[in-house]
């Protein structure tokens, strides 16, 4: 996603109502000549769900947990070995809280991917299996772990893009991953790679890591 196209985030509201707002702009997020799919009606209630639950949880009530800032995590999103086949490639965003005290993420991970020099390259984010629930709450403890799949074609040029003699898309060295609470983690992406079709993501959903 180039730099600009973001609408500018402060994040100083409730984070779930954040995500829910992205579910109706979503259109306006996708680059000109790229199908849009109307967001399926399971997704929305899913994310009805977490505001509603997010309101029933008493401030300081024991055993909370605030959403998950910039600050308090640190990660990787490396290849996993063996997956490439078919044109496609999936790799697995590691997410660690170090901070102190336990913080919660939920549903898709918002990513933008980064060139070497750190500058925004087109992203785009799919949802792995549109038809189930993805914004479950993921409580990470201090110390603990939360990951998400990625599937991608590194090699398969999208619509409009060079088809012979230069990579489909620019190479990606780290990705920024826009914490729910606020702020950003940058972590490193092994091996580096273009994510072909204008940068587009199939994500799955936080999960704890057991």
């Amino acid at each position: 996603m180039a730099e600009g196209t973001r609408t500018p985030d402060h994040r100083d509201h409730n984070p779930g109502l954040y995500q829910l707002s992205y579910c109706h702009r979503a259109p306006e997020m996708v680059s000109p000549g790229l199908p849009w799919r109307p967001m399926r009606a399971l997704t929305v209630l899913s994310l009805l769900a977490i505001v509603g639950a997010l309101a029933l949880v008493p401030r300081g009530a024991a055993g909370a947990a605030s959403f998950c800032t910039g600050a308090d995590l640190a990660g990787t999103f490396s290849v996993v070995p063996g997956s490439a086949g078919a044109g496609n490639i999936v790799y697995v965003l590691t997410l660690r809280n170090r901070s102190t005290h336990a913080c919660t993420v939920a549903g898709l991970p918002d990513v933008t991917l980064l060139g070497r020099s750190g500058t925004a390259l087109p992203t785009h984010v799919r949802p792995a299996l549109p038809n189930t629930l993805t914004s479950v709450l993921v409580r990470i403890a201090p110390g603990r772990t939360t990951r998400a799949t990625a599937r991608f074609s590194p090699d398969v040029p999208g619509p409009g893009e060079p088809v012979s003699g230069r990579r489909c898309e620019p190479t990606a060295y780290r990705v920024a991953v826009h914490a729910p609470g606020g702020g950003k983690s940058v972590v490193p992406i092994t091996p580096p790679t273009p994510v072909c079709e204008h940068g587009q993501l199939q994500l799955g959903a936080y999960a704890p890591v057991r």
